[in-house]
């Protein structure tokens, strides 16, 4: 298919921007940031609604309904971090939903910038897995402000070809002297810094403490020197796999499954110290400007074709449970899935949330750790 073709196929949805984009560089060709799909955007009828959220959810698969009923996607803005997004909303940037995850959520109910969701507006809420919703901090005088949309997994994608094993997959796979610069990161504190907390063994009950701080601080030291690139554009991270200029990075699910995809021999791994593990999910500004157009995003994201989408082509959970029926249980396992996600929130290591002042200090220490000092 040549680019006219797929440019075709984007603007009628057919084709995700993410997969153009791959194809493209595949082909050595640069485009620019512009979004593509703005045609589709501007076709639909009133206000659109604007969702916040990670580059790589503003695609036509994951908003089905949404176009069939108004003949247009909404409108996007992206961010490269959910600490980057909560900033820029607490400076007065508003929206209609916004897409953090388990982590943040009580930090980011008490900021007042969120609103509760009135379950009884979204058709798809009762196909929602309870345990989903039902995480810590999440409802709140019976109400919940998070509908969990996206789970999975932060873990090691590594190439099975190049990157010699030596007993189990484990964490000290990114410590592995072995590959001193072909070993790539997520650059967010997010997922890093609680990736180097199973490292270095500490519990995540305890990852508040001073004697956390220090002990996780002195690996993510340790490994700073081996890592070629630390990036959140997991585009980035794939491309460096499939080339062979890395052998293992920190990555989430699905570029283990993209690359998959696309032939190249990787796995991703399950360590035997666990997994990250984490949900993302859906809120709704309080002073959201379109927000009948709010609950129809969320339940666009909440509904069945969203869900196979996500499971199928970015080999993470989705939290309606009838997604699942499309999937044997191999091809879930193949994914580090199951049809059950307490069995994969039981068996990896399950992120529990900290305050604002824990999240600045752990930034801040990360950043002077990717900066060298």
């Amino acid at each position: 298919m040549d680019v006219i073709d797929q440019l075709g196929e984007l603007g009628e949805g057919k084709l995700s921007r993410r997969k153009f984009t791959k194809s493209l560089m595949a082909a050595g060709i640069g485009i620019a940031t512009t979004p593509l799909t703005a045609g589709l955007a501007r076709a639909a009828a009133g206000d659109p609604g604007t969702f916040f959220t990670w580059g790589g959810y503003d695609i036509p698969e994951l908003f089905v309904p949404y176009v069939e009923k108004h003949g247009g996607l909404p409108d996007f803005a992206t961010f490269g971090g959910s600490e980057e997004a909560l900033t820029k909303m607490r400076a007065g940037y508003v929206v209609d939903v916004a897409h953090p995850c388990n982590a943040g959520i009580p930090r980011w109910i008490s900021s007042g910038l969120f609103q509760p969701i009135d379950t009884s507006r979204l058709s798809n809420w009762s196909d929602v897995i309870p345990e989903l919703y039902n995480i810590e901090g999440n409802v709140v005088d019976g109400k919940p402000y998070f509908a969990p949309f996206d789970w999975g997994q932060t873990s090691i994608t590594y190439r099975t070809d190049l990157f010699e094993l030596e007993g189990e997959e484990s964490w000290d796979m990114l410590w592995d002297t072995r590959y001193k610069g072909r070993l790539g990161s997520l650059a967010s504190g997010g997922d890093a810094w609680w990736c180097g907390a199973i490292k270095a063994g500490v519990d995540f009950k305890d990852i508040d403490t001073p004697e956390a701080f220090d002990a996780i601080a002195a690996v993510m030291r340790e490994q700073r020197p081996l890592i070629r690139v630390y990036t959140d554009d997991t585009t980035t991270l794939e491309q460096a796999l499939a080339s062979g200029e890395m052998v293992a990075a920190m990555t989430w699910n699905s570029s283990a499954a993209l690359l998959k995809a696309d032939g190249v021999p990787v796995r991703f791994a399950n360590p035997k110290e666990g997994a990250l593990t984490w949900v993302c999910g859906l809120m709704i500004h309080k002073d959201a400007p379109n927000l009948d157009s709010a609950y129809e995003i969320i339940d666009s994201l909440l509904s069945v074709e969203s869900g196979e989408f996500m499971i199928g082509d970015y080999g993470y959970g989705h939290s309606n449970k009838k997604a699942f029926d499309a999937f044997d249980g191999e091809s879930l396992a193949e994914l580090g899935l199951s049809k059950n996600p307490t069995d994969i929130l039981a068996a990896g290591k399950f992120q529990i949330p900290q305050s604002q002042e824990w999240e600045t200090k752990m930034n801040t220490i990360f950043e002077e750790i990717k900066a060298g000092f």
